[in-house]
């Protein structure tokens, strides 16, 4: 079993590309998006976090079952979300604005 190596150039693309998503994580937070504010920040932050799966956690390397795992803990996730954001939009302190 070999392990991949992965060139520093790489390492430090990836920093980098890290370093300006925070920057642009900074400088949209002093802007009013009105709506669009809660997308844009999730979209930096997933694709921050898809970054450091990806190549720090050698996700991209990796075989098949870890790719499975990945996309469990994101099935799972998502259900949680969908089930958190379901029971928020049909309390009645939601809906009367209170």
């Amino acid at each position: 079993m070999s392990d991949h190596i992965v060139s520093w150039k790489v390492y430090v693309a990836v920093f980098l590309a890290l370093g300006v998503l925070t920057v642009l994580t900074v400088v949209a937070a002093s802007y009013d998006f009105g709506r669009l504010n809660l997308i844009l920040a999730l979209g930096i932050a997933i694709t921050k976090a898809t970054l450091v799966v990806l190549y720090f956690m050698h996700a991209r390397y990796a075989g098949g079952l870890t790719g499975i795992v990945i996309a469990a803990a994101a099935a799972f996730f998502f259900i949680l979300v969908f089930l958190t954001l379901s029971d928020y939009t049909t309390r009645s302190w939601s809906l009367t604005g209170y």
